[in-house]
């Protein structure tokens, strides 16, 4: 089984979230599945979305991957749209996909968040360590960055790689 992999779900594919995804992968070896090139559609309280990308995304996760880390953007104070739409619809591992729900339960789950600057309103992270809860995962923590002048600033780079030696790396 391989070992992690990054989740991004930024509405663009090569923009700062993916920087950081980028900076992450060179250094952890996970892969990167951007979640913007899924057609991944709404929950659907009658599963109208089964067809699309969302089952055989998340059950090519829970079949290769031990670690998840969750990669967004903060738009607006919350995590993208993109990620809400596929933690939405980790739903249908609840109701009508359950074995592929049930693989989640020991896996580790970690959030990256990139905004626009060092700050990040409380309660942004909740959503993540409540599912993370909820699903039987084991919350590795979480970290947020910004990009300065199209690059990661360096003490955030310190700061990203102490993330990856202490939460990530010691968990794998």
């Amino acid at each position: 089984m391989r070992r992690g992999v990054i989740l991004q779900g930024s509405s663009k594919s090569n923009g700062n979230t993916n920087k950081i995804a980028l900076f992450i992968k060179e250094r952890t070896g996970f892969d990167i599945i951007d979640l913007k090139s899924k057609n991944i559609g709404p929950f659907e309280y009658d599963f109208k979305n089964r067809g699309d990308d969302f089952l055989p995304t998340i059950k090519e996760i829970v079949e290769n991957y031990d670690t998840l880390i969750f990669a967004t953007p903060v738009y607006w104070y919350a995590m993208s749209g993109i990620m809400k739409t596929f933690m939405d619809r980790i739903t249908d591992c609840i109701k009508i996909e359950k074995e592929t729900g049930r693989k989640l339960k020991g896996k580790k789950m970690g959030m990256i968040s990139c905004g626009s600057g060092s700050e990040l309103k409380e309660g942004f992270t909740m959503p993540f360590i409540e599912s993370a809860n909820y699903l039987g995962m084991h919350y590795l923590g979480d970290i947020h960055t910004w990009i300065e002048d199209e690059n990661i600033p360096k003490q955030l780079q310190n700061d990203i790689n102490v993330f990856i030696s202490e939460k990530i790396k010691t968990e794998i």
